[in-house]
């Protein structure tokens, strides 16, 4: 759907452990470029050594910032417009299962949760010094936890005698406040969601970046989008709706719905069973 071709210049603006760089990089020799932006350097060293293995590592830009600054990021590396831009939301296995990064319940941790490791409010400063009423706003609009307010009270009654440190403390408290597993799904996944969007302002820096990625896109380029959950789905959604209407719309929509995955790929690959992949051109 981003339809790289040679000489093409691309940006991958959730550049991760680099596996669609390097897609993109080979589909656009000879002559392409690509400039790679994430917030987490861990992700970049691991692009980086990707590229290299590959020999194409000077055909990428690889840069350490948050994509809410994608125009400055793309100006200071020396790109101008782009043929296709790639947005790959939320956070990688690679981090998901590295307990030191305070992501997941499944291993216990320190609770971290920032994309960002150099820089904003972790998880545990958020759970320890935020009200009842605003722990519980966080929860239900970014979980959409019904049990938010339940939630929120069992973490301030835990943090009176107990600050917060570790994953699987929050993980406890949150099981218990809800009342155990129902499903397949553990009680504590909403929490962590709502905490890890709060932490890295992630719908924040979502809608902050769409419309600096039109404007970086050259006549006929192509913007795509993979998605994990419902609120980032529908800023995406609602944004490009905007963009492909009105007196002078800046847009076409490729994808009327939403690609997502096979069968087949959430057997191979289960973390992929929520993703949701929209794709726009650039109106000449």
């Amino acid at each position: 759907m981003l339809a790289p071709r040679p000489a093409g210049q691309y940006l991958d603006a959730t550049v991760g452990g680099g596996g669609h760089a390097l897609a993109v990089l080979q589909a656009a020799q000879p002559g392409g470029r690509l400039l790679g932006i994430d917030a987490d350097p861990a992700a970049l060293a691991a692009t980086a050594a990707r590229l290299q293995a590959a020999g194409l590592i000077e055909q990428a830009v690889l840069c350490h910032g948050s994509f809410a600054d994608l125009a400055t990021l793309a100006a200071t590396a020396g790109f101008g417009a782009f043929d296709g831009i790639l947005f790959d939301l939320g956070v990688s296995s690679y981090q998901l299962d590295t307990p030191e990064r305070g992501f997941s319940f499944t291993a216990d941790g320190p609770l971290d949760m920032r994309l960002d490791p150099t820089q904003g409010l972790t998880a545990a400063d958020m759970v320890n010094r935020l009200s009842e009423r605003e722990l519980a706003d966080i929860i239900f609009l970014y979980g959409e936890e019904h049990a938010a307010r339940r939630i929120a009270r069992a973490i301030v009654e835990h943090r009176r005698t107990q600050p917060f440190q570790r994953t699987a403390e929050l993980a406890e408290v949150v099981a218990r406040a809800v009342g155990g597993r129902h499903g397949r799904i553990h009680p504590a996944t909403r929490t962590f969601q709502a905490l890890r969007i709060a932490v890295n302002q992630e719908l924040d820096r979502l809608r902050a970046t769409l419309p600096q990625a039109v404007d970086l896109l050259a006549p006929g380029g192509r913007l795509a989008v993979i998605s994990f959950h419902s609120l980032e789905d529908r800023i995406v959604k609602q944004f490009l709706r905007a963009e492909a209407s009105g007196e002078t719309p800046r847009l076409t929509i490729v994808t009327k719905k939403p690609i997502v995955p096979t069968a087949a790929e959430v057997a191979n690959n289960p973390r992929a069973r929520s993703a949701k992949l929209r794709v726009a051109t650039r109106i000449g």
